[in-house]
């Protein structure tokens, strides 16, 4: 299956009625899979999107296919490991639109898969330094944005059903992305006084570069993962991006302090 899989509704222009209408929505890692499925909807939404990511010629070429569908979004090349250049991009949205509402921190990096004392102390650091410094200096930047622009709104980060149990293969990043959980779940408490809700999505197996990465290197996992799966398949991209424009749309207003999985019933 195709990584950028998407549903008619992503693929429309921009609808006065969409799940995210008037809003302007910052996205990271949005060069591919999730990110960029995630881009592509929230434009066809309705949304204003500035798209976040390493690689600019990977976000250049999104941004081309939301404007070519009648949408509005820019990119800006930023680094989830600096703060300077967290703190630069979310400003970036500010600049450019006018404001911040909503915001969908799915920028991730992965580890080689082996056993914990395997993992090289430089690749753990990576690990962390990306997967959870980097969503903390996201959701400070967003907050402080959304305070002084919109003044209420959402902001999803992407987890991992990985992160729910033990996770042999994965442990460090398993262990990142619980600690995103409870980030999220602290922020959630912290900011819903002031109307700014925090939710994670936790996506089971989906068809992302970073998922057949670990496919190449463990032969047959994604088969082995399908295998445990109810719904007896792999998420395309687009599918956990409706995940998180629901969570990040007003018709989740009353939801905050939620880790949603979106893995098919695997951990059901």
């Amino acid at each position: 299956m195709d990584t950028n899989t998407s549903t008619p509704a992503a693929t429309t222009s921009a609808s006065a009625s969409g799940l995210l209408a008037g809003k302007v929505a910052f996205v990271s890692g949005a060069g591919r899979g999730i990110g960029a499925a995630s881009a592509r909807l929230f434009a066809a939404e309705g949304a204003r999107v500035l798209l976040a990511a390493r690689t600019e010629s990977q976000l250049k070429k999104v941004v081309a296919e939301i404007r070519e569908a009648g949408g509005t979004a820019d990119h800006v090349v930023c680094d989830l490991a600096d703060g300077d250049s967290v703190r630069g991009a979310v400003q970036r949205a500010v600049e450019l639109y006018g404001r911040l509402d909503v915001a969908f921190n799915n920028g991730a990096t992965g580890q080689r898969p082996g056993p914990m004392d395997q993992l090289s102390e430089a690749d753990f650091d990576d690990v962390y330094t990306v997967n959870l410094k980097g969503p903390w200096l996201a959701m400070t930047a967003q907050v402080a944005a959304i305070r002084a622009t919109a003044g209420r709104g959402a902001i999803v980060n992407t987890s991992s059903v990985g992160s729910l149990l033990a996770n042999p293969a994965l442990p460090a990043y398993g262990a990142a992305k619980r600690a995103v959980n409870s980030l999220t779940a602290s922020a959630a408490v912290t900011y819903g006084p002031e109307n700014i809700r925090v939710n994670a999505v936790a996506p089971g197996t989906t068809l992302t570069e970073m998922m057949r990465e670990w496919d190449d290197r463990s032969p047959g996992i994604i088969d082995h993962l399908n295998s445990q799966t109810p719904l007896g398949r792999a998420a395309a991209p687009d599918e956990i991006a409706q995940a998180a424009a629901w969570l990040l749309s007003d018709r989740a207003s009353y939801v905050t302090g939620t880790v949603l999985r979106v893995d098919g019933g695997m951990w059901a």
